[in-house]
């Protein structure tokens, strides 16, 4: 059995510690922001690979439980599951709060396929103003900047969050469905 092989093991290891991915799991339970995969690999001693073996582990451990893994760029955190919104809304005595408009709905789209996206490339996409679409959506914490554009007056660059993949029930940005060819620029067949 490899050493890697070996941190993976479902009970307790023979030197009393217990398995990478539960390992993982105890450091995301109590993590106050979600860290990163170097930050996990340099608390645990172990190399970022290990961790993302590690992530896989558990998330296939967590598929039949009430959590998921959920990854925004290179961090990772433990989130209720999707399906379990509902109750985890009537327990903490949430309501489903105000809905984003269709204009919000419409520019968050164009930011979570093209992200890093400026200002004027959402613009010329939507064919209007967005000021006021993206104060909202920075303000909910759905979207934020993310960096800036090179070129003249170095635009800011927008790109989604963490609470924007748990709003949508995602676990990382590879869950947005696929765009047909229409959605994506091209003329519809």
């Amino acid at each position: 059995m490899s050493e890697v092989e070996a941190l993976f093991q479902p009970s307790i290891l023979p030197n009393g510690h217990l398995p990478l991915d539960a390992r993982v799991e105890a450091l995301l339970f109590v993590a106050e922001e979600p860290p990163t995969i170097a930050q996990l690999a340099h608390a645990l001693e172990v190399s970022p690979q290990a961790i993302e073996e590690a992530l896989n582990v558990l998330q296939e451990r967590l598929r039949e439980r009430g959590l998921r893994l959920q990854r925004h760029r290179d961090r990772v955190q433990l989130v209720a599951a999707p399906e379990a919104a509902e109750d985890v809304r009537r327990f903490l005595g949430l309501s489903g709060g105000p809905r984003l408009s269709t204009a919000a709905l419409e520019t968050l789209a164009i930011i979570a396929y093209r992200q890093p996206i400026t200002r004027a490339e959402i613009e010329a996409i939507r064919g209007v103003n967005c000021d006021g679409v993206l104060r909202t959506l920075l303000a909910r914490g759905l979207i934020e900047e993310v960096g800036r554009a090179e070129g003249p007056g170095r635009p800011i660059r927008y790109g989604t969050t963490m609470l924007f993949l748990q709003h949508f029930g995602l676990r990382s940005l590879a869950d947005l469905p696929p765009l047909d060819g229409a959605a994506e620029g091209e003329p519809a067949s």
